[in-house]
Formats: C-alpha cells, structure tokens, sequence
C-alpha cells in the first residue's frame, strides 16, 4: 500500500479516522478505490457494484450532496477491512 499517493492515504486515513467523519467526498473514496486495482462497475440508479481482493459490495452514491454519509462511511470501512486493506 506503500504505492499510494499522498491524497490516497489522507482519504484512506479518513475513512479509519474516530469518530467517525461526515466530510469525506464519495469521489475521493472512488479515486482510492481505483489506487487500490478495484473493479467499479455501475448499477441501477445511484448503485455502484465494487469488487476488491474477491470481495464484492454495492454501495449507493451519495446524491443531492458530495459527502458520504456516516453509515456509509462504516460499512465502507468494514468492506475494506473484509478486502485485506488496512
């Protein structure tokens, strides 16, 4: 994980961060995600299907704004941990 850059890790940094933020922009998370060699594929409506180290997740964009929201943010938290990052 030593390959990302600096805006990477802050975003990464930023998910594990306690309590839990209500500030990280959902393309952050999908710029990291790409870092990380993620399959991002769209779903229906506001869906993205996301598949990492064998490990899948649907996860819902956030819209009206650009922040994810805490639940979000955990559950994203725990599918990283899930994809052996961290």
């Amino acid at each position: 994980m030593s390959s990302l850059s600096k805006k990477h890790q802050k975003t990464l940094n930023s998910i594990f961060e306690n309590p839990i933020r209500s500030d990280v922009l959902w393309k952050d998370i999908e710029n990291l995600l790409i870092a990380l060699n993620a399959e991002i594929s769209e779903g229906r409506g506001s869906r993205v299907r996301i598949y990492l180290n064998n490990i899948r997740a649907v996860f819902h964009r956030p819209h009206t704004r650009n922040e994810t929201d805490k639940g979000a943010l955990k559950s994203m938290r725990r599918f990283l941990i899930e994809a052996g990052v961290r």
